[in-house]
């Protein structure tokens, strides 16, 4: 037998997002993107990105492009980002999403990038910064819940960071513990030059205390 050839083909995939709007969108009306962890779903992660704004933007929580079967006991499927194999695909095909979602639900509504944020759980954070340094024109400002920074972020590929960004962790997170999350501030401004860095009481999960973080941060940073 002959040695196996890898060949790599492109085939469509249908991207899903759930869109929520208020009532009444206005001029000051932020667009949010919104990311879930691993394992998760754009209707968890709506509900959860509703609790983090005073005023209610314009929500599209993005569904991974990866699905697969929670444990047996749970009978749902959960959805995923990215893995270790052919990593740059999947970071390809999350850039692409993203500005999809962005151009599409912001052409709809009117809102500007100026407006526009960008945010994450857990797994999506490091995708969302990988982002935020390659299109930085796309958002104004990223919100991270208890993720962590790309890889590969100090080898010299990406651009400055543009966005403001708000990372928010969690002392009792037992993914991202505190010596761990303790250097985030000094490598996220190695690229970004607004970082805004808070720890907050809870575990591995969007902590209750985050809106009062997130609402004088958006103030500050919406122009």
């Amino acid at each position: 037998m002959g040695e196996a050839l890898d060949r790599t083909f492109p085939a469509r995939l249908d991207c899903h997002y759930l869109l929520q709007a208020p009532e009444n969108v206005d001029e000051r009306t932020p667009l949010v993107v919104a990311l879930h962890g691993f394992g998760g779903n754009p209707e968890g992660m709506l509900k959860l990105t509703e609790r983090l704004f005073d005023t209610p933007p314009v929500i599209a929580a993005v569904q991974g492009p990866f699905q697969f079967f929670l444990p047996a006991s749970v009978r749902e499927v959960g959805y995923g980002w990215i893995t270790n194999r052919r990593s740059s695909e999947s970071i390809r095909l999350h850039r692409d999403m993203i500005l999809h979602v962005l151009e599409e639900a912001g052409g709809q509504f009117g809102i500007p990038p100026g407006r526009r944020l960008l945010a994450g759980f857990s797994q999506s954070v490091a995708l969302n910064y990988r982002f935020a340094a390659t299109c930085p024109d796309a958002v104004q400002g990223v919100i991270a819940v208890c993720g962590g920074v790309p890889s590969d972020w100090d080898d010299g590929t990406y651009a400055p960071i543009r966005a403001s960004v708000l990372h928010i962790a969690t002392r009792q997170d037992e993914y991202y513990p505190l010596s761990v999350t303790e250097s985030y501030p000094e490598k996220l401004r190695r690229h970004a030059a607004d970082v805004g860095f808070h720890l907050l009481d809870g575990g591995h999960w969007i902590p209750s205390g985050a809106r009062a973080v997130v609402a004088p941060w958006m103030q500050r940073i919406l122009v």
